[in-house]
Order: C-alpha cells, then sequence, then structure tokens
C-alpha cells in the first residue's frame, strides 16, 4: 500500500494536521472502525515551508511537565522551530488530535514527517 503524501507548503499547521490525523484513524476508509488499527502511512513534507505567522511562532506556547518540583517547561513555536525543526510541530499536532488510547503509539509509527 503506497503511503499518503501531504504537501504542507503554504498551508496552515493544523489544517494538514487533522488531514493526517483523519488518515491515520482510517475516518477516509469504508471499513472504519474505530478500535482497529487502519494500518494507513501517512507522510508529510515540506514542513518548513508551511505558512505560520509570526504571532503563532511568537504566541503558541508548549508546556511539558518532568513530575518533578521545578520541571514546568514551556517552549514558544518559534524556539521549537529553531531547536527541533517545524517537523517536530506537526508531530505534536498530529499526535494531541489523536484518540488517547492504545492505538494512537501505534498510529504514530505510520506517522513520518520531514522538513
Amino acid at each position: 500500500m503506497k503511503p499518503i503524501i501531504i504537501d504542507a507548503k503554504d498551508k496552515k499547521l493544523g489544517r494538514v494536521a487533522s488531514e493526517a490525523a483523519s488518515f491515520l484513524m482510517g475516518k477516509k476508509s469504508p471499513s472504519y472502525s474505530r478500535n482497529i488499527l487502519s494500518g494507513v502511512k501517512v507522510s508529510i513534507i515540506n514542513c518548513a515551508k508551511a505558512d505560520i505567522n509570526e504571532k503563532k511562532k511568537k504566541d503558541k506556547i508548549y508546556v511539558t511537565f518532568t513530575g518533578f518540583r521545578g520541571g514546568l517547561f514551556e517552549e514558544s513555536l518559534g524556539h521549537l522551530g529553531d531547536r527541533k525543526g517545524y517537523s517536530e510541530a506537526f508531530r505534536i499536532a498530529v499526535y494531541r488530535m489523536l484518540p488517547s488510547n492504545s492505538l494512537r503509539r501505534e498510529m504514530m509509527k505510520n506517522l513520518t514527517v520531514s522538513e
């Protein structure tokens, strides 16, 4: 089965991520079932050329917590893009759009994101 390729050039981050999440869940296939892994492979390309405006780069904050005291870390989208590339922002967006059940990790294995 050929992977589905989504070109992110000149598209918004959320639109691309929701389309990828829909394919990964299998909602685009006629044999959709919530409890069965669809097996569809999705590839997102040209993440660095996506349409992300300066306000979102400055104001969008990603929060992580280690579980220890003082372990709350905040990072803006712009800083994340400089540090890891914008492909990480797409990966996080798709991850958060998938249902939080035991299939989420398996669905994320079928996603490839490239700059």
